[in-house]
This record gives C-alpha cells, sequence and structure tokens, in this order.
C-alpha cells in the first residue's frame, strides 16, 4: 500500500511570519513558490558573471525611468514570493517600502540560468504567466542565448504559458519591452566562454 505524503503549503500571511521569527538563516535563499519553500540553487561563475554583467548595464541604460531590483522578494498571487535575479519595476514614492513589488508594478522580470533553467522554464514561466507579467527574459547560459517570453495566456487546459518567444543570441542587441527606446547590446551581459588552459 503506496504511502500517502502530506506536503504543508504556508500562506505569504505565514511565510512572512516565520521570516520575522527567525526561523530561517539570514545566508538561507529562500523563495516561496505556490505555497511551498524551497531552498535556491547554488550559483556558478558564469551566473554569477553574468548578474554582474546586468548590474552594470541595466542602471546605466534605465537610468531614472524605473526602478531595479535583483534577487529581491516579488509578491505573486496569494502564495508566491518568489525572488527573480532582476526586476524593472514601476517607480514609487515610497520605494516599497511598504510592499513588496506584485504584477501590476512589474514592467519585465529576467532569470539567468544555467543549472536552475528546467526550473525556470517549467515552474516559473508558468507561474509568471498565471501572475500577468507581461515579459519573462531567460538568460539561458545551457544553450548561450536569450529567451524572450511576451504576453501570457491561458490555454483550453487550464495551463498557463507565452504566447511568444524570442530567441536572440548574444551577438544580437534586444529592445527593452518597456522602454523600445532602448536596446540591450547582449554581448556585453553573456559571460565569454573560458578558453581550455594549454599545458
Amino acid at each position: 500500500m503506496a504511502n500517502n505524503i502530506l506536503v504543508k503549503r504556508f500562506s505569504l500571511e505565514e511565510y512572512h511570519k516565520l521570516t520575522e521569527l527567525g526561523f530561517f538563516h539570514e545566508d538561507e535563499h529562500l523563495e516561496l513558490i505556490r505555497g511551498e519553500i524551497l531552498q535556491m540553487s547554488a550559483k556558478g561563475r558564469a551566473h554569477e558573471t553574468c548578474l554582474r554583467n546586468l548590474l552594470r548595464e541595466l542602471p546605466r541604460l534605465i537610468g531614472e525611468r524605473a526602478t531595479l531590483q535583483s534577487q529581491a522578494p516579488i509578491t505573486l498571487l496569494t502564495n508566491s514570493e518568489p525572488e527573480p535575479d532582476f526586476a524593472i519595476i514601476y517607480n514609487r514614492d515610497d520605494n516599497y517600502l511598504s510592499a513588496h513589488p506584485t504584477s501590476r508594478d512589474i514592467l519585465l522580470l529576467m532569470e539567468v540560468s544555467d543549472s536552475s533553467l528546467e526550473y525556470d522554464k517549467s515552474v516559473k514561466l508558468p507561474l509568471y504567466a498565471e501572475a500577468g507579467i507581461s515579459d519573462y527574459w531567460i538568460f539561458n547560459l545551457v544553450d548561450y542565448h536569450l529567451e524572450a517570453y511576451h504576453e501570457p495566456y491561458q490555454d483550453s487546459q487550464g495551463k498557463f504559458g507565452y504566447l511568444y518567444k524570442q530567441i536572440c543570441l548574444p551577438h544580437q542587441t534586444i529592445k527593452i519591452p518597456c522602454f523600445p527606446e532602448l536596446e540591450i547590446n547582449l554581448n556585453r551581459i553573456f559571460p565569454g566562454r573560458l578558453r581550455s588552459p594549454k599545458f
């Protein structure tokens, strides 16, 4: 006879309470996804280099047009609080002191994906689409290209996804959807491939 396994799912309120009580260690990188508290995987050097490149380029491009946040919480639906690698969000007078950004505050979400690629596609993509996030980018370090998703939808089976997917290679440029006058040179974002050492 198969054992029944019960999984405790947390509400946003419960998750915030556990955080306030110090239940989690400060150096733990956690996300609440559909009620489950998940620990994020360790990041490789290529992932961190891509993040550093984004940290250099995005503030220069965006300026005061919007607010940038990196690996910080966004509140989605009733039971999810992911921490995407980057978010471009609307400016707000209180700079989000009163509450984390929600789906109506978000202009563009970005994930840098190496070991997390399948998770970012199969778990986060439908979550972001269901929350109504208009644009979602994956810097795919496995296949070495950018995947730009646009226009969320729900199919006849109730599943969520994006109608459009654009592939951009590292030598190309792409317009930032919320600011089409701005372009990112992807060659300045993707880390260069390391050459094999010579012996």
